[in-house]
């Protein structure tokens, strides 16, 4: 049984590696399509602890609490620093509008399917559906900065892992699946596309031109890390004197806020050229998420399957709402595609179902992606709060 703090980082920052490069490795196999890296990464940290590889003690609690609150925020803010408010406004109104009602369809697929399900969860699933919604608003980063916030117990975090996993890739299938009846559906909404083809000329030309840039060096390692650790400190230091509202409002929750609050503005001057900021911040994805399997056990797993059912219900409402919404704004197939996937799949998803109706098309998926990574994180929130008076 491990108790040693060093030894246990050292474990999960091994585990964390071995399943990146695996993931990387075999990139191309079915298996990764459907079970993200991440998701190994919780099973794997799982199974350390319920084998009971990975003990307890206070020595384990407070390694485990001090390491994900100094990663949590740095990951914020280096994920926030390629998202650049400005460039969502090429998009234009319907393109907007269709991630608006995305987002408020997922949010009530949450609050109806914990009405009719609700006697069959596990104590304080609330906590983790607002972890969820996180992640099916903005991706899986916001999973974990929610899952940090709010404090959800590491069994119900395993359930929602599985949901974000079968439900999510389900989804995904059915999303490429529709491609091919694009014109279809477009016929059927009588939706105009001109504009579309307009925004991704511009947005393409300008990827080329950041392609251009040089690469990664150790001044630029050294230096986003300085920036997203010294921010990090200074608005944990300051969330310290501001005032607590219920259980969702708290230290964590104004760190959270004041990171994304600088991320954003830095994202708009020369720092969100410095290359970098991707690769280092899903090096702290990785390791939150090792960290968060690490106190998991799935003792309970047997109640997993009222949680997949309550995902798909939560899928079928979000696609109802969608499909009205199409028809009475008039919404092709691509912006409800990548609408959907910005939310659900994030910047894992968002871009590639972009890249199946045009290469073109692509930054526009990457564009949604950025704006859901952002909002996530409150919109999982507000959602946590609004089941918690359920």
């Amino acid at each position: 049984m491990i108790q040693d703090s060093f030894l246990y980082l050292g474990v999960l920052m091994g585990l964390a590696a071995i399943v990146a490069y695996l993931e990387k490795t075999f990139s191309g196999r079915k298996f990764f399509k459907f079970v993200p890296g991440i998701v190994l990464i919780y099973f794997g940290g799982a199974f350390l602890k319920t084998t009971g590889i990975l003990g307890d003690s206070e020595v384990i609690d407070s390694t485990y609490s001090n390491v994900r609150d100094v990663l949590l925020p740095t990951l914020i803010l280096l994920m926030l620093l390629n998202c650049d408010l400005r460039k969502l406004v090429k998009l234009g109104p319907k393109m907007l509008l269709g991630y608006a009602i995305a987002v408020v369809s997922i949010v009530a697929g949450f609050v109806v399917t914990y009405l009719i399900f609700q006697g069959f969860y596990a104590e304080n699933t609330w906590q983790a559906f607002g972890a969820l919604a996180g992640s099916w608003t903005g991706g899986s980063a916001n999973l974990a900065i929610i899952q940090g916030i709010l404090e959800v117990p590491e069994n119900i975090f395993g359930y929602v892992l599985v949901m974000d996993t079968i439900n999510y890739s389900v989804w995904v299938m059915i999303m490429f699946w529709l491609v091919p009846f694009a014109a279809a559906f477009n016929r059927w909404t009588k939706a105009d596309t001109a504009h579309l083809d307009a925004v991704s000329e511009d947005l393409i030309r300008e990827h080329e031109e950041n392609d251009k840039q040089p690469g990664m060096s150790f001044i630029h390692l050294i230096g986003l890390l300085g920036i997203g650790v010294f921010t990090s400190s200074v608005a944990a230091t300051v969330a310290n004197y501001l005032p607590s509202f219920g259980t969702v409002v708290n230290a964590t929750t104004w760190t959270i806020f004041l990171v994304s609050i600088v991320g954003v503005l830095l994202a708009m001057t020369k720092v969100k050229s410095i290359p970098g900021s991707m690769d280092i911040a899903n090096v702290l994805l990785y390791m939150v998420i090792a960290l968060i399997a690490s106190r998991a056990d799935f003792s309970q797993i047997l109640q997993a399957p009222v949680y997949i059912v309550s995902g798909f219900m939560i899928l079928a409402i979000h696609a109802i709402v969608l499909a009205l919404a199409a028809k009475i704004f008039k919404f092709d197939l691509f912006t409800l595609g990548v609408s959907s996937l910005a939310n659900i799949g994030g910047m894992a998803s968002a871009p590639l179902i972009a890249g199946a109706y045009h290469r073109a098309l692509i930054p526009i998926g990457v564009l949604m992606a950025l704006a859901g990574s952002f909002l996530g994180t409150y919109i999982g929130l507000l959602t946590a709060q609004i089941l918690s008076w359920l």
